[in-house]
């Protein structure tokens, strides 16, 4: 996208560019389609760009969260990009083990079955995330994107997009509830009465420390998830649940209102539970995007996608149904 060159520094910079846009980005805001089409360069960097000014469409300032449109004109002013270096590349054992958990891949989407442990994006002391990590494997997918979100300790079923129109129609069916989307979880306590629907608004809040948390409040999101039980232990539940929404943290904030927390939930959950679940070999929240099922508008594809279950967690399981390893 950028013409570059080398300073008598050494160090690499890109002169002013000006881009014109394409139908394929029609809509995208110019945050994230900075984010996309200037990699290597820091965020705080874009944002700041943008709140000076020195990035101008058809010739004007923008907010960081204007919509792009079909034969808008970016200017991207000259920039200095560090030295490419050795330690900027993803761990060889990140990439092997992300390119192990690939589910599904074609010329629309890839899908895996995210490792718990692992964010979908890096920041925050995080280096690489999902997203990095994939970028950098599939060099020949620029539009390479994320569909949706799943937290660091949940596993399971992360959908990514190859091409920009093929994130629309993803985000489209997100929106109108055509994307079917069902977890597995272990929560705290017998569960009575079968299933259930929660429908509780929640909102996403941060504290003095810079700390995310999410609250259910009226004034919030809607979020519905419908919890089925699918086994009962003594003092612990196995549950399905199917999400309709997906707002941030909903399955464990919906869970830990009608006060059965998800197991080894150390945000929203009950201390000694999780420690009583640490004698079942629980060593991490027990929180699994199993599947996935939904219809591509335009080609009408339908798709379903089946993560297999954690090994961990179904030790965990085994251990609760009373099963010796080794027997």
């Amino acid at each position: 996208m950028t013409e570059q060159y080398r300073s008598e520094a050494g160090e690499q910079r890109s002169g002013p560019v000006l881009t014109t846009i394409e139908a394929s980005h029609d809509g995208q805001r110019i945050d994230n389609f900075l984010l996309t089409a200037l990699k290597g360069v820091p965020k705080s960097h874009i944002y700041r760009l943008l709140r000076k000014g020195q990035v101008r469409v058809n010739k004007g300032r923008i907010k960081p969260l204007y919509r792009l449109k079909t034969g808008d004109i970016v200017r991207i002013p000259p920039l200095a990009l560090p030295q490419p270096r050795d330690e900027q590349r993803p761990p060889t054992g990140l990439c092997e083990r992300l390119q192990r958990s690939i589910l599904l891949e074609d010329d629309d989407l890839l899908v895996i079955n995210k490792p718990a442990g692992i964010a979908v994006h890096g920041g925050s002391g995080i280096p690489f995330g999902v997203i990095e990590v994939l970028r950098f494997l599939r060099t020949d997918c620029p539009e390479l994107a994320l569909v949706h979100r799943l937290d660091r300790q949940t596993s399971g079923c992360l959908l990514l997009a190859k091409r920009r129109p093929v994130l629309l129609q993803l985000h489209e069916l997100l929106r109108s509830g055509m994307m079917t989307k069902h977890y597995d979880t272990l929560l705290m306590g017998r569960w009575q009465g079968g299933a259930q629907s929660i429908e509780m608004s929640v909102q996403k809040s941060r504290s003095s420390s810079g700390e995310s948390r999410v609250q259910v409040d009226a004034e919030g999101q809607v979020a519905l998830s419908l919890f089925s039980p699918r086994q009962c232990f003594d003092d612990c539940s196995l549950m399905d649940v199917r999400i309709d929404t997906g707002r941030m943290h909903q399955i464990r904030v919906h869970a830990a209102h009608v006060n059965h927390p998800v197991a080894g939930d150390d945000k929203y959950g009950d201390f000694e539970f999780n420690r009583q679940m640490r004698r079942h070999k629980l060593k991490r929240m027990f929180l699994h995007a199993r599947h996935v099922e939904f219809t591509l508008p335009d080609s009408g594809r339908h798709i379903v996608i089946e993560a297999p279950l954690d090994p961990a967690l179904q030790r965990v399981l085994d251990s609760l149904n009373g099963k010796v390893e080794g027997k």
